[in-house]
């Protein structure tokens, strides 16, 4: 039986009773990877995409913000949801057969490679843009031409680590479980 009572599809319901559920590690690791990406990342960014030029040259940040740096952020924000889904979909019994609310597709099992590549591949994005970030924070410190300040660095830079050894651990403990799966 699939998760939500239906025998539509046994061959998804055999699937998901042959999974392991995820260690307490791993469920932990998503939700911090969750919040990490929603709770960490965007109240700032929401704040920033508003016209809020909190720990930001307000001149500066002005006129990037008219410049299409609102646009930008406003973006930033939306898509910082599909790493939140991500993240519980490795941790969660929908990331391995797909809720009866997901029309023509219900029941069916969630190809594991939908979830893992993009895991790992975020994982790679993220430590890049935290090195990319770390250099930055030094190369801007003090520099009179800087938008944000480099404080905002100090808390992003560890944030971003926590963020990214999670969706690492959450990544790898979905891909574990689900190699009986291929």
């Amino acid at each position: 039986m699939s998760l939500n009572g239906d025998v539509t599809n046994r061959s998804a319901g055999a699937a998901e009773q042959a999974v392991p559920p995820p260690s307490r590690r791993a469920v932990l690791a998503g939700w911090v990877a969750a919040l990490a990406a929603t709770v960490g990342f965007m109240p700032l960014h929401v704040a920033w995409a508003a016209g809020i030029p909190l720990f930001a040259d307000r001149e500066r940040f002005e006129v990037w913000h008219a410049d299409g740096g609102g646009t930008y952020l406003w973006t930033l924000n939306a898509l910082a949801l599909l790493p939140a889904v991500l993240a519980f979909a490795l941790i969660r019994p929908w990331g391995l057969v797909l809720p009866r609310w997901v029309p023509g597709l219900a029941g069916r099992r969630v190809p594991r490679l939908l979830l893992i590549v993009p895991g790992y591949g975020l994982v790679v994005a993220l430590s890049a843009y935290t090195v990319f970030a770390l250099v930055l924070t030094f190369v801007q410190w003090g520099a009179p031409e800087a938008i944000f300040s480099p404080w905002t660095g100090v808390y992003g830079i560890p944030h971003f680590i926590v963020w990214v050894v999670a969706l690492a651990v959450a990544t790898h403990s979905y891909s574990r479980r689900t190699r009986a799966l291929r």
